[in-house]
């Protein structure tokens, strides 16, 4: 008697595999086209830029919002990178075995200026320092590599605001507390606008005590390869020991070290 077969339901895992790996490629490349682009993209950039149709697109991006990989912008609908991505973005860097080259040039650059010097990035709506080398003097700021700081009162916060799209610092402005940390911090979205104008005029920022009396702080920016700014370099000490115009003598110092930086984290 010939065997019987009985007619199998087709197994379902393979095909739902294919499918999961077709979301997250698709989520991957979202994020890698979101972080590229010199301007907060809208869905249908998104869409077109990947050859999306906009139903998945939107499925996407909410899927990408509601896990904080993707930061959504209420003026315009447009995304940018959302807290999840830039801490992962911030630890991938501090793993990065080129570190040790980044702390050499910090290095380098507080013997030429004599004052402690910090490289940092943002980590969401807060400035993290990725490292920071400490002058020998005994009086000085005790700030670990990691510590955050705030983005609204620091030279290198004010300079990473100062380099975003308009919608995007505004988002941000108004998702964070303008604290005061002393009599001398902007604390409303109009003064930091201002200031904001200066910076990319003069291609610096300045903290004039803003974060903390008696301290003052220098930054520039670290590019990428496409201009935008990724990092910051900054300078920092007392007042009574550099005064600020003395740290603004440093800036071709900065510059140069931020230059020879930047080919060591993009």
């Amino acid at each position: 008697m010939p065997p019987s077969f009985a007619s199998a339901a087709p197994d379902p895992t393979p095909a739902r595999q294919d499918e999961a790996n077709s979301v997250s490629d698709r989520s991957l490349a979202v994020l890698d086209f979101v972080t590229q682009a010199e301007a907060p993209p809208g869905l249908m950039d998104i869409a077109a830029a990947l050859n999306l149709p906009k139903a998945t697109a939107s499925r996407l991006c909410s899927h990408l919002e509601a896990r904080q990989w993707l930061l959504r912008h209420e003026g315009d609908r447009s995304f940018s990178p959302g807290p999840k991505l830039l801490s992962l973005a911030v630890r991938a860097l501090q793993a990065d075995p080129r570190q040790a080259l980044r702390h050499e040039l910090l290095s380098q650059l507080v013997a030429r200026l004599g004052e402690t010097c910090n490289l940092t990035v943002l980590d969401g709506t807060r400035v993290r320092y990725l490292d920071r080398v400490e002058t020998h003097w005994p009086l000085r700021i005790q700030l670990e590599a990691g510590s955050m700081v705030p983005i609204h009162a620091t030279a290198s916060g004010k300079l990473f605001l100062a380099h975003m799209p308009a919608a995007r610092r505004a988002a941000i402005l108004d998702s964070v507390e303008l604290t005061a940390c002393t009599a001398n911090t902007l604390t409303t979205p109009e003064a930091l606008a201002q200031e904001c104008a200066r910076i990319v005029r003069e291609g610096h920022s300045c903290d004039r005590e803003e974060f903390m009396r008696g301290m003052i702080a220098v930054a520039v920016p670290v590019r990428d390869a496409k201009g935008q700014c990724r990092a910051t370099l900054a300078v920092h000490a007392p007042e009574a020991r550099m005064p600020l115009a003395q740290a603004l003598e440093g800036l071709p110092h900065l510059k140069e070290t931020a230059q020879r930086m930047a080919g060591l984290l993009f």
